[in-house]
């Protein structure tokens, strides 16, 4: 397993994971396509990410992680975090979160946030397990959301 910075260039290679994978897109926090896994839409959302990371099997992408900081620089948000049924249990998800969470405190910024689905124990359960604490709940447009909230150190 090998873990780099994401860049535009891995467009077809983790469109192509995905599509393997069965899935047509990376889903955000709220089951809506949060990034076009067309090469476009890779190529545009690696572009534009601070903090990108892609973890790869054997030369292929298993895994890729997304996170932009806020304005003001002390919190960033998880905006994609997908990882390949297949490595589900390799812990890819916990490497990806730890270079995410290294990279942004070196930026001077100290949490992560990610919102989930009310209705989603899943993910509330593994951010939990993961270091993530509620910080609070909103209506969002898919209902209610929980924002869950890191301080770096605890992911790194």
């Amino acid at each position: 397993m090998h873990v780099r910075p994401a860049c535009p260039g891995d467009a077809e290679a983790l469109r192509a994971a995905v599509s393997r994978a069965g899935e047509t897109a990376v889903f955000d926090d709220f089951g809506a396509p949060m990034l076009d896994v067309s090469a476009a839409g890779v190529r545009e959302a690696a572009a534009t990410a601070d903090c990108s990371f892609l973890v790869e099997s054997d030369g292929k992408p298993i895994g890729v992680a997304l996170a932009h900081p806020d304005a003001d620089g002390s919190e960033a948000e998880l905006l994609a975090l997908w990882v390949h049924p297949d490595h589900a249990t390799d812990d890819v998800e916990t490497t990806l979160l730890g270079n995410v969470a290294r990279s942004l405190a070196r930026d001077g910024v100290e949490a992560i946030r990610t919102t989930v689905p009310h209705d989603d124990p899943t993910s509330r359960e593994f951010y939990r397990a993961n270091g993530f604490n509620h910080k609070t709940s909103r209506e969002g447009p898919a209902g209610t959301e929980i924002v869950f909230v890191a301080p770096v150190e605890r992911l790194s």
